[in-house]
């Protein structure tokens, strides 16, 4: 009985140090296209109200295409999208010393290709 007692408390700080890991946020866009739309900005606006009340924090934008279009292509849009991102951040109060970019590319689709069309803000100690 006691050892069934430890491992649940075992479980439970587990559980409770894995609940303190930072988010991700992902911000979804269209096909060919690297504008802002509503959800877009409000998604953005969480992460960067996360990164205010945690400035320990380095921000790493990683921009994703679809796999339509050339490979060229598909690199400068990523490229575009973190940006846009990097550049809504720093509109929200986020110093973009903090922020490091990177467009990735096409990547294959999981679901569809919309999930492919993003952009990912993670955090990360520094």
């Amino acid at each position: 009985m006691r050892s069934v007692f430890a491992l649940l408390l075992l479980g439970l700080s587990a559980g409770c140090a894995a609940a303190q890991a930072p988010p991700s946020y992902v911000v979804f866009f269209q096909e060919w296209s690297a504008a802002l739309d509503e959800p877009a900005n409000g998604v953005i606006g969480h992460a960067a109200a996360w990164a205010k009340t945690h400035p320990g924090m380095t921000i790493q934008v990683t921009g994703f295409a679809d796999p339509t279009g050339s490979r060229k292509a598909n690199v400068l849009i990523s490229e575009l999208r973190a940006q846009v991102v990097v550049d809504q951040l720093a509109t929200d109060g986020i110093d973009p010393s903090r922020i490091s970019q990177v467009g990735e590319g096409s990547v294959q689709p999981a679901l569809s290709t919309q999930e492919s069309r993003r952009v990912q803000v993670s955090f990360h100690a520094r």
